[in-house]
């Protein structure tokens, strides 16, 4: 019975880790062109930079100062709207799953679906009439996307902080209330500290996905005003829509590596935050 796991868990480690590499491979095949020229990118992409086609950091000074828009001025609005976002949507589910847990109404069960049901929605569904309502309530500016992503980050998050929620024992809650805690000062003195594994887990992957979303900011900011990485990436043309492949690959990579180095120093936190989640569903 021992030899038979033991096989069977050598060959899932040799599953795992082939999955791992064609995870890899593209990060590995965006890094080495980074460093190539552009023709030697259109003759073979997939060949390691020598000699000829290794270029250095042109290709990422170039990306930085291509065009009339400035890298820099991109990454301060990802990350104005990327840490403006995630605060709001740590905040607001955390304190609606609270209330949704802790309040037996018609009126929580009723809000609580409707969050699920925001969840199976494709964005390809509202997102012609999202352009229009938020021109309309001045929504497309950086300042004021973040209330956007709430409404569509809502969904998962209420869905993970409830599953928490739910295997928190309700006498510490009382036992605060008898000391004299009104409802805010319980929750934020109370509950939300013992919230930390899911309020990590929640933040990080809202934030992988704010971070490198590509369409909603498409669609909702001034593109004349404001853009975030994603947009400035698409936008590294040149005339007749000749692209530089050396330069979108270096910007690329300067996107992503904030977002990998987050995600593997947080990893084990979102293993922790998902587990006690789903503790009581």
């Amino acid at each position: 019975m021992k030899e038979r796991y033991s096989t069977a868990s050598k060959i899932f480690t040799v599953v795992f880790i082939l999955i791992c590499l064609i995870w890899i491979i593209p990060i590995f095949e965006v890094l080495t062109n980074s460093f190539k020229s552009n023709g030697a990118i259109n003759l073979d992409a997939f060949a390691l930079p020598d000699s000829e086609s290794f270029v250095g950091f042109d290709n990422y000074a170039k990306g930085m100062t291509f065009g009339n828009y400035p890298f820099l001025k991109s990454v301060g609005f990802s990350v104005f709207i990327t840490v403006a976002s995630v605060a709001l949507i740590l905040l607001f589910t955390s304190m609606s799953a609270w209330y949704i847990a802790r309040v037996a109404s018609g009126f929580a069960k009723f809000f609580y679906y409707l969050c699920l049901f925001s969840m199976i929605v494709p964005f390809q569904m509202v997102m012609f009439t999202l352009t229009f309502t938020a021109d309309s309530l001045k929504l497309n500016t950086p300042w004021t996307i973040p209330i956007v992503y709430l409404g569509f980050g809502a969904g998962l998050a209420i869905f993970m902080f409830l599953g928490f929620i739910k295997s928190l024992p309700l006498e510490i809650e009382e036992a605060a209330a008898i000391d004299g805690c009104n409802a805010v000062q319980t929750f934020f003195l109370v509950v939300l500290p013992m919230l930390k594994p899911t309020l990590i887990s929640v933040g990080i992957l809202e934030t992988m996905w704010v971070w490198n979303d590509y369409l909603l900011p498409y669609l909702v900011l001034d593109r004349t005003k404001y853009m975030t990485i994603p947009i400035h990436v698409q936008y590294l043309k040149g005339s007749y829509g000749s692209v530089d492949l050396g330069a979108t690959m270096a910007v690329i990579m300067l996107s992503i590596i904030p977002i990998i180095v987050l995600y593997i120093l947080c990893q084990k936190h979102i293993i922790k935050g998902v587990a006690a989640g789903a503790v009581k569903g």
